[in-house]
């Protein structure tokens, strides 16, 4: 199995590539479009400020690239939040991926959030064997609302997307290299989608939809 991860100097690569390892795989770090393409799953991570990581995506020309891919896609934290239409950090244009504006929390006690959260109403694959209210790590300033394209929601005073879904795209706003047992296994299910991808949106709740 070839996992790549996307190099674009704006990543939390290292904690990616050890999670890897211990699940049995070994995440080629490349910003090289042929090797992202030929990839059988791709790991688009992020961690930063939003309009500078996209200046780096335009200049490596990783902008026009990781909208075209086919093979299953994960964007963890900002690398979710880039997938998304706009986001206010820095007046920021985004890959368009998910239909919906990541915006700054407000009212809230503590900005940004870091540490431990649960996440529930879970819909799809990448959710298999992970219950309702696992707890899973954050740290972040920004979010996207919940939108038709949410497979799992969180709450810090207000209830917002955890994770996103369209189509061979997969966004997760928490770390799952960082969230212990259960992150593990939330980056196995995705290293289990079909990497010629046929489509998930089943759901693994399906009262909770």
């Amino acid at each position: 199995m070839n996992v790549v991860i996307i190099d674009y100097g704006a990543g939390n690569i290292k904690s990616i590539q050890f999670a890897l390892k211990r699940l049995g795989y070994q995440g080629v770090l490349t910003s090289d479009e042929t090797e992202i393409r030929t990839a059988d799953y791709v790991v688009f991570p992020g961690v930063g400020e939003a309009s500078s990581a996209m200046e780096k995506l335009r200049e490596s020309g990783l902008d026009t690239l990781i909208p075209t891919l086919t093979q299953p896609v994960l964007g963890i934290c900002l690398g979710m939040q880039l997938m998304c239409t706009t986001s206010e950090e820095g007046s920021t244009k985004g890959l368009g991926i998910f239909e919906v504006d990541v915006v700054k929390f407000s009212s809230v006690k503590k900005i940004p959030q870091i540490g431990w959260n649960t996440i529930e109403n879970l819909k799809g694959n990448l959710f298999t064997d992970v219950s309702e209210k696992e707890y899973i790590y954050m740290v972040h300033s920004y979010y996207a609302p919940v939108c038709k394209e949410t497979i799992a929601t969180t709450d810090y005073s207000i209830t917002y997307s955890a994770a996103l879904q369209k189509d061979n795209f997969y966004g997760v706003q928490f770390h799952p290299e960082k969230s212990s047992a259960i992150g593990e296994v939330i980056l196995k299910n995705f290293l289990n989608l079909n990497s010629s991808f046929e489509g998930d949106m089943g759901i693994v709740n399906p009262e909770l939809t």
